[in-house]
């Protein structure tokens, strides 16, 4: 039996057309980019020398596949501010709605009437903690009392905003 010098290029092909196959390509891509990788090793062995052919196959044909995906997908890629566009594409307008400002002032009249009606320390604490960003370290240092107390205060106030926000 004659034994072809095409042998290790069958070999690498069809290890080629395997690992295409389990990456999910058709035998028809898988052979078209097969082509194309021996036609880039071709190419590029003219001007340099490569020892790892394999290799260089392999991550050929993985560039094509990926160029590929990219070329077939790029028509969701579209060069036009959106401003520029037709009237294909609605812009999505994410303002509120009219009832729903007017919910949210509803509910901050709320809010600022039940701060209003805790006691004057507790509401204070409470501002301070949740809103002006202070510590209770550092609440309870300008107070000149425990922390224990500041995390008491804003506790209760935070119960209170709980109590209405659940009534709505």
């Amino acid at each position: 039996m004659r034994h072809s010098s095409m042998e290790p290029v069958k070999q690498r092909i069809l290890a080629l057309k395997k690992f295409l196959r389990h990456r999910g390509e058709s035998r028809e891509n898988a052979e078209d980019l097969i082509q194309e990788a021996f036609l880039r090793l071709h190419l590029y062995c003219r001007s340099s020398e490569t020892h790892q052919q394999e290799a260089f196959l392999k991550r050929t044909v993985l560039n094509l596949v990926v160029d590929r995906h990219r070329k077939e997908h790029s028509e969701r890629y579209v060069a036009e501010k959106p401003e520029e566009l037709s009237g294909d594409l609605a812009l999505i307008d994410l303002r509120p709605t009219p009832d729903e400002e007017f919910a949210v002032q509803e509910r901050l009249i709320k809010v600022e009437a039940l701060l209003n009606s805790l006691a004057p320390r507790t509401r204070e604490v409470f501002v301070m903690h949740r809103l002006e960003g202070y510590s209770c370290g550092q609440i309870a240092k300008q107070f000149e009392i425990s922390v224990s107390a500041v995390e008491k205060h804003v506790a209760r106030a935070v119960l209170a905003l709980m109590d209405i926000l659940s009534r709505q």
